[in-house]
């Protein structure tokens, strides 16, 4: 195949063998017309479902085994009451197919109909496989379908999504089943306060489909940002190839190399420095003003720097979502599972434009605007009767 440019407006030619002539006229065609109309439409966010595993770790539970970590004083410095907490055979994989079936449960769609699973996590089965590769097998999606993990933590949603929108609007795929899930708990020495009273496990599914194109795009523009000098700040050092150590966990003690690290002065600064940045960009990007925005849902990281962050940019508490109190920080899980609550209370209705914000591990952060559609959600609850 030969590319040229043609005269006038910009333009790529493409010149095709005879065999693939598509259009009988010389075996020319513009690239975007051999591709766009698979691509015709636009992609949108369809349904959304979240898995809650059983265990439930109370602020109550972390004070009988600490006496100095007293429960009130843990829920005014992170808003968290309790996190749920994924068995001890119980993987990021599990959760998140919990929560992809509970999504073909509400959802007009089988797992038959999914071109394309991605999975966002930092807690894969193993180093290879490829996990989504397993979910493909486990939750009966077709062999036909494409699967590939993405390793992000707090900004994995919000990439997710981009992913998905450019798989679907090049014509790659109709139909993909993202799904996001993490179980921090599995990295978290028992006697690190500083991390222990924030995170919890969860699992979230995603359906974004190609519909119908309209005026303004279902999701984007999108926007992202990375500083890995600042990885050492929110790192589990000994969990891969690089800092192979061989010790023992029990002789670790809370920052030995097997553990989570944070170290939250740092990583509340680099939030507060980053994110209004990231919500100007992105307004600029999308040709509107602060007062169009009718939510902003944000990385549930944790009421105290929510807080902050909210009044750094201004924002009336009404049009800031924040939702940390029964599920702590789920990583990759948070936004879906905010988004999942803000609908159920009536605060997300369709057609508003909402604002996603993810930022924390890797450094990494990452924005994007979405027009609420009529979709589907539910949660899957292991606790539940």
């Amino acid at each position: 195949m030969l590319f040229s440019i043609s005269p006038g407006p910009m333009k790529i030619i493409a010149r095709l063998p005879k065999r693939f002539d598509m259009l009988g006229k010389g075996g020319y065609a513009t690239a975007f017309g051999i591709f766009g109309a698979m691509s015709a439409g636009t992609a949108a966010l369809t349904a959304l479902a979240c898995h809650l595993p059983a265990a439930r770790l109370l602020n109550s539970d972390l004070a009988a085994r600490h006496p100095e970590w007293q429960s009130d004083k843990i829920e005014a410095k992170t808003g968290i009451v309790e996190r749920r907490i994924a068995a001890a055979d119980e993987t990021a994989a599990d959760l998140a197919a919990a929560a992809a079936r509970k999504l073909f449960d509400i959802a007009p769609v089988s797992p038959g109909e999914i071109d394309f699973v991605v999975l966002c996590t930092q807690a894969p089965d193993y180093l290879l496989p490829t996990t989504a590769c397993l979910m493909q097998s486990s939750l009966g999606l077709p062999r036909s379908a494409g699967a590939f993990d993405i390793n992000l933590g707090c900004s994995g949603f919000v990439y997710g999504l981009g992913v998905c929108k450019g798989l679907i609007e090049t014509g790659q795929a109709d139909r993909v089943l993202l799904l996001t899930a993490d179980t921090y708990s599995k990295f978290i020495h028992p006697d690190d306060r500083s991390v222990r009273t924030i995170f919890g496990d969860a699992g979230a599914a995603a359906l974004v489909e190609r519909v119908p194109a309209n005026d303004a795009p279902a999701i984007g523009p999108f926007r992202y940002g990375t500083n890995g000098a600042g990885a050492h700040d929110l790192i589990v050092p000994g969990s891969g190839l690089r800092a192979r150590t061989g010790a023992s966990r029990a002789n670790g003690g809370p920052h030995g190399p097997d553990w989570l690290y944070m170290n939250g002065p740092a990583v509340f600064s680099f939030t507060l420095s980053v994110v209004p940045k990231l919500v100007q960009d992105l307004l600029g990007a999308s040709a509107l003003t602060a007062e169009d925005v009718d939510m902003i849902v944000p990385h549930q990281a944790n009421a105290y720097m929510l807080e902050a962050l909210r009044k750094r940019l201004n924002t009336p508490r009404e049009r800031f979502f924040v939702d940390v109190r029964d599920v702590g920080n789920t990583v990759s899980a948070t936004i879906p599972i905010a988004l999942i609550s803000a609908v159920s209370k009536g605060l997300i209705r369709p057609g508003h434009r909402l604002m996603l914000l993810g930022f924390g591990v890797g450094l990494s952060w990452a924005g994007t605007m979405l027009r609420w559609q009529q979709a589907a959600v539910g949660v899957s609850d292991a606790a539940a009767p």
